[in-house]
């Protein structure tokens, strides 16, 4: 298509989430705020830091699966760093479109997006992926325990997940009687995300209420899946505020 034909496109697929740069100079315009903009690159720079250094020479030769692509962001730099085949999963048609037109838009193959939710993933259907990134999904469904369990059966090697965390908590508490108590570390927090669901916000989950966990309740669900060598990743210096500040972690994790 030529320049005004793609400036069209761009104009009917969206509001757009993420600043995809097109042919010819076509930028697709972020409905995010300038100030909040810069976690797009901070992510990238976690995920392709966690990426080199499990992966290395062996990136032409693995494949990877992007859980919640969204508009295929982070897909498209996963087949950027050379990993061959990646396939994008989202839960939201109006994502995949713009993914897959963004994809056909800049010439690229091996890149490929399908329709589904976290929540009920098949990982016999699906098969196993040397890589498998899980980016601001976490945070927006209502059970991340089944969700994680999911995302090990998925995994071969490394999964690099990112999400919103709450602040810590741990205490004692009761336990089937008042004389039995049992401690607890880390707390998975109930958000109510049904008014922006209802108005049909983009960027809710597939159902209104959400749990966010805090670093150690993540830790923890994730040993329980079955993931080991689970560590936090440092942010780059000029990291975007949150990630800065441990308010929003990136993970990696071994199968």
């Amino acid at each position: 298509m030529d320049i005004e034909q793609l400036k069209q496109q761009v104009a009917a697929l969206g509001p757009w989430f993420y600043p995809f740069s097109l042919a010819d100079g076509v930028v697709t315009p972020s409905k995010v705020p300038p100030q909040v903009q810069g976690i797009f690159d901070t992510r990238l720079q976690m995920l392709q830091h966690a990426v080199n250094t499990h992966f290395g020479p062996r990136l032409a030769h693995i494949r990877a699966l992007d859980v919640g692509c969204h508009e295929g962001f982070y897909s498209l730099a996963l087949r950027r760093m050379g990993i061959p085949d990646v396939l994008g999963l989202d839960y939201r048609d109006d994502n995949l479109r713009r993914a897959r037109f963004v994809t056909q838009a800049l010439g690229i193959s091996g890149l490929r997006f399908l329709q589904a939710d976290a929540e009920e993933l098949n990982p016999a259907s699906l098969g196993e992926f040397p890589l498998v990134v899980c980016y601001g999904l976490l945070y927006h469904l209502e059970n991340p325990m089944r969700v994680l369990r999911r995302l090990y059966a998925l995994t071969g090697e490394l999964l690099v997940l990112e999400t919103q965390v709450v602040d810590e908590v741990d205490g004692v508490t009761e336990w089937g009687s008042l004389e039995w108590t049992r401690p607890f570390h880390g707390i998975l927090a109930v958000i109510d995300e049904s008014g922006e669901y209802r108005e049909g916000n983009q960027e809710t989950g597939s159902t209104p209420v959400v749990t966010c966990p805090s670093p150690r309740a993540l830790r923890a669900m994730l040993q329980a899946a079955g993931f080991r060598d689970i560590a936090v990743q440092p942010p780059p210096p000029d990291a975007y505020e949150q990630l800065a500040r441990g308010k929003r972690v990136v993970v990696t994790a071994r199968k």
